[in-house]
Formats: structure tokens, C-alpha cells, sequence
């Protein structure tokens, strides 16, 4: 089984395409497992010369769990007070360099969708050295005047655990009903199936509110992003409710020379009708980093 040895944890991984490619890393997001980088999207991404590799964050899926500190408190550290929080985002930039560290990559380009997204921005203002170019999906910069959840959504986000496994399916297609893109509505079997999935490889409702409590206790990131010199591409969907389109107009104002690129009718998810568009950016952000 793939783990690689990080920062005291155990990351679960998996590669796409040549190693000899260009090195990049895809983050997920929260309470989500590498599973939600499609393995057809890593496959396309690796087709346009990328070498790809996918994990698990630290509490979620196969990767290792940070069990015995406090108990996570959603609603104290909403109000400001993250005393609750077992770590923060930048613990999780470190894990995820960690992983580069035992593949032997030094530099790498990194993508992040929405934690996943925040992980990156963390990455390149902590391990510049190590990022070859930086794509943040549908995330923001912590700033809290922008990219908040409209009530629908947040309301979703904070639902509490569902108790069975079909409720756990339902409760996960109202959820993506609600924060996907409505210009891209999925496939309702096919989204059922892919919750199933990740139900039966990983439940751990613990392990999301640790990370939102990370999220919230992290702050900021603004003027640590106006000083990441790395070739910068922020992709986020004018329909998002979850993280909404001001958090990725922000994160793209603050990193400078940074493109920005939107798509109607994209909500909080990555439609494939969108993916050549959304590949072929990341393609030519690579090669803009590399120098060809």
C-alpha cells in the first residue's frame, strides 16, 4: 500500500502517468478524500504530461488521524475562538511537503481545490521553494469579508452526521445538489454510486470538523499570498455558493501577476464538461512555470 512517512503521519497516495513528467500535487478538500480527484481527470492531466499524484489529508480517508487532542467546537471557533483547533492549515502545507519529500520531488506544481485550495496558498507562502506554479479551485484567502457560503449551503455544511449508511448518501445528495454546478447538473446514479464509494473506503465525521476548526483557526493568508512569486493560475465557478466568487477574485488579486479564470453555470464541484478547459489551463501554466 502506498503511504509515505510525513510530519509524524501516515499519507495514503496514489500516482498518474509518467514519473519522469512534470511533478504535480492535487489537495482535496474538506472532509473529502483524493477519491474526488477523479481517477479520469488524473489520467487527462496526465496525458498533457503531468506526472500525478493524489492524497488523502491528514484525517480523512486512509491517511493517518488525529485522535486524542479536544474535541473539535464548530460554533466557538466560528465566534473567533479556536482553542479547540488540533492543528491548522499550515500543518497540513507541511504535510503535504512532507510528501514530496519522500517522493524524491524538491519542486513541484501544486493544485488545490477549496481547503485544498487554502493548503496550496499555504504551501507557496511557506515552501516557495518547493512550488513550481500554484492553481487554487473554487478557494479563497481567509479573509472572512469575502467568499462566505450563502445560508443554503453553509446550513448544508454544518448538517450534523447522518447515523447510516443510506442516510449518508442522501444527506450527501442533497448536499451536492446543492453546491454543485447548476449549469452541470451530474449524473444522479453515478453521484450516488461515488458517495457510496467513499462511504464504504472511509466515514469519519471527526476528522471534518477538526479540519473546519483548522480552517478557521488558520486567518489570513492575504499578505503572506501578495509575497508568492511562483506563476499563478485561481479557477473558481461564478454559480459557487459554498465558497462564493469573491474568495477566488480576492486570492487573484493578492498573488501577484495571478490569471483568473471563471466558468458560468460552475458551482462548488469540477463538471467534466469542464475538464479539457480546466487541464489545458493547468497545462499552460506548467509550461509558463518551466520555461516550455
Amino acid at each position: 500500500m502506498p503511504y509515505a512517512p510525513s510530519n509524524g503521519l501516515q499519507l495514503y497516495y496514489e500516482t498518474h502517468g509518467d514519473p519522469g513528467g512534470r511533478p504535480l500535487l492535487l489537495v482535496m478538500g474538506l472532509g473529502a478524500q483524493m477519491t474526488l480527484w477523479e481517477p479520469a481527470f488524473c489520467d487527462l492531466l496526465a496525458e498533457k504530461g503531468f506526472y500525478v499524484i493524489r492524497f488523502d489529508n491528514r484525517d480523512v480517508g486512509l491517511s493517518s488521524k488525529i485522535e486524542g487532542g479536544p474535541q473539535p467546537d464548530i460554533a466557538k471557533a466560528m465566534a473567533g475562538d479556536h482553542s479547540t483547533a488540533s492543528y491548522t492549515l499550515w500543518d497540513m502545507a507541511d504535510d503535504a511537503a512532507g510528501l514530496l519529500d519522500h517522493l524524491g520531488i524538491e519542486r513541484a506544481h501544486i493544485a488545490g481545490a477549496s481547503m485544498g485550495g487554502m493548503i496550496v496558498q499555504c504551501m507557496a507562502i511557506r515552501h516557495g521553494g518547493r512550488v513550481r506554479s500554484m492553481t487554487s479551485i473554487m478557494s479563497t484567502t481567509g479573509n472572512p469579508a469575502v467568499g462566505q457560503p450563502q445560508p443554503e449551503a453553509m446550513a448544508a455544511l454544518l448538517a450534523p452526521p447522518p447515523a447510516t449508511r443510506e442516510a449518508a448518501i442522501e444527506q450527501g445528495l442533497k448536499t451536492w445538489t446543492i453546491i454543485g454546478s447548476p449549469g452541470y447538473p451530474p449524473d444522479e446514479a453515478e453521484l450516488r454510486a461515488r458517495i457510496a464509494s467513499d462511504y464504504d473506503r472511509c466515514f469519519y465525521p471527526e476528522g471534518t470538523a477538526r479540519q473546519l476548526v483548522a480552517i478557521l483557526a488558520t486567518g489570513d493568508r492575504t499578505e503572506g499570498l501578495r509575497g508568492v512569486r511562483v506563476p499563478t493560475l485561481v479557477i473558481h465557478g461564478e454559480a459557487d455558493p459554498l465558497v462564493t466568487l469573491s474568495g477566488g477574485q480576492a486570492t487573484a488579486e493578492a498573488v501577484p501577476g495571478a490569471r483568473l479564470l471563471t466558468f458560468s453555470g460552475m458551482g462548488h464541484d469540477l463538471p467534466k464538461q469542464l475538464w479539457p478547459e480546466i487541464t489545458d489551463a493547468m497545462a499552460a501554466l506548467a509550461r509558463e512555470a518551466d520555461g516550455g
